[in-house]
């Protein structure tokens, strides 16, 4: 990928928010972490990424909300989102919730090359800018 991406991380554990940032900022592209979900909801508004890496369990409200109010804002839902959480995907679908088009779910503890081939796989979907 030789465009530079512009990466939203909402992930409240600063480790996991710092290991993003180095893995993508070393290949070259712009990553914003922020750890509660309300101050994700703002940055996706003015930051408008080419994608979004989004934690489930935040300490504000919960990341399947963050996902629901985005996919309804016409301005925000063709943002990708990369759903990375410890949290069961096959759990959350039996409570209703599911990811829906180009968007995936990545279990934690997660490979590193996985991550990235994954984003690399839903920004390749996007309209060239």
């Amino acid at each position: 990928m030789d465009t530079q991406l512009r990466i939203l991380s909402i992930e409240d554990d600063p480790e996991m928010r710092g290991l993003i940032q180095l893995i993508f900022e070393r290949r070259g592209h712009r990553v914003i972490g922020v750890k509660q979900g309300d101050f994700g909801l703002e940055f996706l508004h003015s930051l408008k990424p080419d994608v979004l890496l989004l934690d489930l369990m935040l300490p504000d409200i919960d990341g399947w909300e963050v996902y629901q109010q985005m996919k309804a804002d016409d301005e925000l839902s063709k943002i990708p989102v990369i759903i990375i959480s410890a949290r069961n995907p096959e759990q959350d679908a039996a409570e209703g919730h599911h990811v829906i088009g180009n968007d995936r779910f990545i279990e934690k503890p997660f490979e590193i090359q996985n991550l990235i081939s994954t984003v690399n796989d839903v920004v390749t979907q996007l309209p060239v800018r």
